[in-house]
């Protein structure tokens, strides 16, 4: 096998941006406008989603192990959990979407109770990688703040959605993340993981 896993994995972060703002769209636009169909689209581009991002988040865990191997692997499993688990969150979402087994519930996921994973271990990933990337020569500091924002966000919805779940309160944080923070950061993590070190 020749493919590099930063190519791949700079492929993967292009795929989670788009992703993850269709994700956004459909979320926001689509459950308001057809709220039928919405629930099987957004859970399709979570899952996407979260596959891309984790193979992403490899690739990015290849370039930092050097700078501090135990919290580049420890940054890297809490991304594995958040993608892997998010993407798990998405496929039941999908698969009651695609069977409706009749009645609904309100009950959080078992899986990713309020976003635990998809948000919160999500931020935590991105602090930690992005932490990493402060103390290194190579990366970009807006991209540094970039990432520091995207996760103080990530863990704001996760902390939103825990304590007031019906609140408007996480729109704004929500809105920021989902349609210009996240899809930059997985954009402007392409373009960093095809340079080189």
């Amino acid at each position: 096998m020749t493919a590099s896993i930063q190519g791949t994995g700079s492929n993967a972060a292009f795929g989670a941006a788009v992703a993850g703002f269709l994700y956004s769209i459909t979320f926001v636009l689509l459950a308001r406008y057809a709220p039928d169909a919405a629930v099987g689209v957004y859970s399709f581009f979570l899952l996407v989603g979260g596959l891309l991002s984790s193979l992403a988040l490899v690739a990015l865990w290849e370039r930092l192990r050097g700078a501090s191997p135990g919290w580049a692997l420890w940054a890297l499993a809490v991304g594995l959990f958040a993608a892997l688990g998010s993407a798990i969150h998405a496929g039941y979402d999908l698969a009651n979407a695609v069977q409706p087994q009749g009645g609904t519930t309100n009950l959080p996921s078992q899986i990713d109770p309020r976003g635990l994973l998809t948000f919160g271990f999500a931020g935590l990933s991105i602090a930690a990688f992005t932490w990493l990337m402060s103390g290194a020569a190579d990366w970009p500091s807006r991209f540094v703040y970039l990432g520091f924002a995207s996760a103080v966000l990530l863990v704001l919805i996760y902390l939103f959605r825990l304590i007031a779940p019906n609140s408007q309160a996480v729109l704004a944080p929500a809105a920021l993340e989902g349609f210009i923070v996240n899809p930059l950061w997985y954009l402007w993590l392409g373009i960093e993981l095809r340079r080189e070190t």
